[in-house]
Order: C-alpha cells, then sequence, then structure tokens
C-alpha cells in the first residue's frame, strides 16, 4: 500500500519529504548514478563474516559541486521570505530575474533550508540544465541553522564537505521505467494453468461479489516503472576525487567517464545511468561511523 497509486512520477527531480534534524551541518546532496562494479572490503558489521575480506557490489555515484544561491525561511507551516546571494552570475544561471528583498523578522523563522543547484553540466553526459532544489540545515534551533546558513551563501560546496565515509545516507530517486505491463509482471501474480480460460498471465479473480465493484487494489494491468522510491540505510564506503582510480579503460557504460567527485554506495541504486539521485542523512540510522577499508577496488563493469 505505500507503493500507491503506481503512476509515473511527475519529476525526475524527486521530492524529498522529510530531512532529520541535526546539529549544525548541511543535511543533504545531489548526484548523478554513473554505473556500478565491486570492491573487496573488510566486513565491519555484526555478520559472521564480521572482521574478514568480503566482496560487494558497489554502485559508483558522481557528485559534482552543488551551488548555494538562497536560503528560504519558514514559520510552522509556510515560507516567510527567502534571502538571495550577491553573485549576480549565480542568481541568473539558477533563473532569478529580479532581486527582490523582503524584510525578514528572524523571531518568527522556525525552520531553514538552503535553496542550491546540482551542476550536471560539469559532468560528461551531456545534460546542461541545472536542477535546483532545497536542502536542509542542522542546527538545535532556528537561529543557529539560519546563522549557519549565511555562512554557505553563495558559495559551492563539495561532497566532502558535507558527508564522510562511513556514513549512511537515504537515496530518493525515480526509478527505470518499464511501460505498459501486465498483472503477472506487475504484481507477480501466479501463472494460471493452460485450461483455465485459455488464458494463462491474466487474473482470475478481480474480487469479491459484494462491494460489487472493482477495488483499486485488485492487480491489473498499468504503468509498471518510472516511480519515486526512497532506499534506506546505504553506507558510504568510499569518497574521492581521483578518477583515475575508478575510471574503466573506455568509461562506464552509457555514462563515459567520471569527472568530478565521487563515491561507492553498498549495494544498487534505483533507476538508470544519468539519474539525479537525491542524497539525504539517513533518518533510521542507528551506532557510531566506522571508516570503511577498502582493500581492492575493480575496474571493470557489469
Amino acid at each position: 500500500m505505500a507503493h500507491r497509486p503506481r503512476k509515473r512520477a511527475g519529476s525526475q527531480n524527486a521530492n524529498v519529504q522529510w530531512q532529520p534534524e541535526e546539529e549544525k551541518r548541511v543535511l543533504g546532496f545531489a548526484g548523478y548514478k554513473a554505473g556500478m562494479t565491486h570492491v573487496t572490503h573488510v566486513d565491519q558489521t555484526e555478520s559472521p563474516s564480521k572482521g574478514q575480506e568480503i566482496v560487494s557490489a558497489v554502485t559508483v555515484v558522481e557528485v559534482p559541486p552543488i551551488a548555494v544561491y538562497g536560503i528560504r525561511c519558514y514559520d510552522r507551516i509556510n515560507s516567510i521570505g527567502d534571502i538571495l546571494a550577491e553573485d549576480e552570475k549565480m542568481l541568473k544561471k539558477a533563473g532569478i530575474k529580479t532581486k527582490k528583498k523582503k524584510e525578514i523578522k528572524e523571531e518568527k523563522v522556525r525552520d531553514v533550508r538552503l535553496l542550491v543547484y546540482a551542476q550536471p553540466e560539469k559532468t560528461g553526459f551531456g545534460k546542461k540544465h541545472i536542477e535546483k532544489m532545497e536542502i536542509g540545515c542542522g542546527g538545535k534551533d532556528a537561529k543557529e541553522k539560519l546563522e549557519y546558513a549565511k555562512l554557505l551563501l553563495g558559495k559551492e560546496l563539495k561532497f566532502s564537505d558535507v558527508f564522510k565515509p562511513g556514513e549512511f545516507i537515504d537515496i530518493i530517486a525515480v526509478t527505470k521505467g518499464k511501460g505498459w505491463q501486465g498483472p503477472a509482471k506487475r504484481f507477480g501474480t501466479a501463472l494460471q494453468r493452460r485450461k483455465a480460460t485459455n488464458k494463462r498471465r491474466h487474473v482470475g479473480c478481480l474480487g469479491a461479489f459484494k462491494p460489487p465493484y472493482v477495488m483499486y487494489t485488485a492487480p491489473q494491468a498499468g504503468q509498471m516503472g518510472y516511480h519515486k522510491r526512497t532506499e534506506l540505510n546505504k553506507e558510504i564506503l568510499r569518497i574521492g576525487d581521483n578518477v583515475d582510480e575508478i575510471n574503466p579503460s573506455s568509461g562506464f557504460n552509457r555514462y563515459g567517464f567520471v569527472k568530478n567527485d565521487y563515491m561507492f554506495v553498498r549495494g544498487s541504486l534505483p533507476g538508470p545511468v544519468k539519474r539525479l539521485l537525491k542524497l539525504r542523512l539517513a533518518v533510521r540510522r542507528s551506532g557510531a561511523v566506522k571508516e570503511p577499508q577498502l582493500i581492492y577496488v575493480s575496474k571493470e563493469t557489469g
């Protein structure tokens, strides 16, 4: 039920519904999925293989710097105004034509978020237009958040300024689109025997006699994929800037060469390559951050 309705996402720039309260820090970032590879590292979990060398699949995410062009202030519910950077080039790139100054009473501010945009033109896969978004800003109260946000205004943030290896993050993205699919593939319904109604991949029963209509929960054909999904608790295994250590000889399949900072996330992530990924500090994390111990990084891609 959490995955209803199964319709196409409204935008690839997925909305982040909630961000955790935290100490004074930036709570999110944005990146682009480049591909997958595998690494050998020391298992630091409490599994039976603890302390041993294990092989894990990792997703390579290119994380070019994001630009902070403004601060958005909120009262308990609504936005009460923006504080914009002084850099005219940055504002023009963000699509802000006129700089309207609005008096913001700091005593009414209850929450603060950073107005940033990702810069895909710095990557090599050909996307040109910036992607604007709001990112949470942590602090013990609104005053501390606002003071910290003003220090970041008009600057570019690198991924290594926000996160560090060993931390857990959540990934919000739009999955691969698979078009219109039948109920057997879309919901995993059982195949019927050949003599049932001379059909195999259809639903035998669409519901009870009463209520005398088909419920929306009945498995039927429809759109599959291109849905917004959130992956929880993905571990950052590496953050680096030396792209020669990870780029295959012919580049990542259907992506090309990574040109900016990158990170390894353990496991798979939603979406195809080149898809925008929203990263936030994990909301269900627990335990202290442990520095990952990578032994070998493969340059072979799947």
